[in-house]
This record gives structure tokens, sequence and C-alpha cells, in this order.
């Protein structure tokens, strides 16, 4: 009489010898192993979904606050690089509204005429603003002297 595992009874195991037994327990074992990994499966893959598309979630949300924090940011940088600019612009317009107040008073100290003497005075305050490579010499008629290197002799 051969057994059958699948077929056995656990009512026919005291008739067997020691080594059909053990084949029964090894593959009833293994059965229950079997179903058990099955049953979870069918109850673990759903809950692993679930938690692993709440965790996609929360990556999106923290993912866009932080892009919502660093846009806040960049306006605020932005907005302050715009004021920082008003008050350079209020500054220089200031400091444009004093010279011309200094010039006018320069003017009226001259009696409100622009003299020859007044304009090179100008002129040579003015000459460490001017390019370094050419210098401009006045002559007689206060005309300078442009083109001096072509005429060499």
């Amino acid at each position: 009489m051969e057994p059958h595992f699948l077929m056995v009874s656990f009512f026919n195991l005291y008739i067997m010898d020691s080594e059909d037994k053990a084949r029964v327990v090894i593959t009833g074992m293994l059965i229950v192993v079997v179903v058990g990994v099955i049953v979870g499966c069918m109850f673990g893959v759903p809950k692993y979904n679930v938690w692993r598309s709440s965790v996609a979630i929360q990556k999106a949300e923290n993912w866009g606050k932080a892009e919502m924090a660093e846009a806040e940011e960049n306006r605020k940088i932005v907005i302050e690089e715009a004021k920082a600019n008003l008050e350079a612009q209020k500054l220089n317009s200031q400091a444009e509204v004093e010279r011309a107040k200094g010039m006018a008073e320069a003017i009226e100290i001259e009696n409100g005429k622009l003299t020859a003497m007044y304009i090179h005075y100008l002129w040579v305050r003015n000459i460490d603003k001017m390019d370094g490579d050419k210098i401009y010499i006045p002559t007689e008629a206060n005309m300078p002297i442009l083109e001096a290197a072509n005429y060499s002799n």
C-alpha cells in the first residue's frame, strides 16, 4: 500500500511507518506555511500600498511647502533689493540737488557770469576724471591741441 500524501487522514497516521509520518507532517507544515503566506499577502499588500501612498502624499506635500517657502524667500529678497534701490535713487537725487545748489551758489558768487577763468578752473579741477590716454593743452585761443603727434616737425 502506497500512501498518497494529500489523501492521508490524520486518523491513519498510526498505521504508517515513521518515514511516511515525517513526510505527512512536513507536507502539512508546508501547506500551512503556504496558506499563511497567501493570507498574509492578501491582507498585507493592500495595507502596504496604502502606507506607500500616504508616504508619497506626505513627501509631495513637504516638497510643495518647501517650494512655497523658497518662493516666499525669493519674493522677500526682491522686495528688499527694490527698497535698497529706491533708497539709493533717493540719495542720488538728493546729491544731485545739492550739487545743483552748489553750482548755483558758485555762479551767483561770480555775479551770474561764467568767466573764462572760472571755466578754466573747472577744467583743471576735472582733469583727474578724464581719460588718462590724452592730455589737452589749451593754446592762446583756448583751443586744445588735439593732434600734436601728427605735426612733430
